[in-house]
């Protein structure tokens, strides 16, 4: 099990649209990925659970995966938090 911390930085957070991209990403892993912000975790593989987390533009949070492809998984989510999920 590895975790990493991560910040938010495209304009409307992990809403709607980009917590979709979101969540096809982590689906393309076969571990187990939670985001965690506060004290409440979810699985990263569900939108409600991910959007009910209610995370805006420059917040943390800190992606968990476990399994055999967590590094990937991990790299694979930050990679696309880093692109701003491609808005402008």
């Amino acid at each position: 099990m590895i975790s990493r911390d991560v910040v938010i930085t495209n304009e409307s957070g992990l809403h709607a649209r980009p917590a979709t991209f979101f969540i096809h990403k982590a689906l393309s892993y076969q571990s187990s990925i939670w985001v965690e912000k506060g004290d409440r975790k979810v699985n990263a593989k569900s939108l409600l659970g991910v959007l009910s987390l209610g995370i805006a533009k420059g917040m943390t949070v800190t992606l968990i995966a476990d399994g055999q492809d967590e590094s990937a998984a991990l790299d694979g989510l930050e990679e696309l938090i880093n692109s701003g999920f491609s808005e402008a």
